[in-house]
């Protein structure tokens, strides 16, 4: 069976799951899984909850927030890198105006009741 490799950056209280990998604020793992893998098959392979995975990218693309887990269905392919931060970290607003996205969460997000993520949002106060 064919396998592909992949380059994975766990973030924050998520590098325990690199086990002696671990650097404590973070961890690179070298791993190969089979040809046809998924990064819900990543996830269940590392023992990481969904619920403390937060922003995750794939190749340098947006693949998943907090509660849009768009990208489980996604195919890993062999050389791609992913890095998968805690739920609890923060994403710093400068870098999400633009930010690219994988196809999969594009379409998530575009089938939103309020139609994608906001970085900034108009107020209603009037200035004194």
């Amino acid at each position: 069976m064919k396998a592909i490799n992949l380059e994975v950056w766990l973030y924050g209280p998520l590098a325990r799951f690199a086990g002696e990998a671990s650097g404590g604020s973070h961890a690179r793992l070298l791993l190969q899984l089979p040809a046809g893998s998924t990064m819900g098959d990543l996830l269940r392979q590392l023992g990481i909850p969904l619920e403390e995975r937060g922003i995750t990218f794939v190749n340098g693309r947006l693949a998943a927030l907090p509660g849009v887990e768009a990208d489980l269905d996604m195919p890993l392919n062999d050389g791609d890198r992913v890095g998968i931060s805690h739920s609890k970290s923060m994403w710093p607003f400068q870098y999400r105006s633009g930010v690219q996205m994988t196809p999969h969460l594009e379409n998530a997000l575009r089938q939103r009741e309020d139609g994608n993520i906001h970085h900034s949002y108009a107020t209603t106060r009037k200035p004194k």
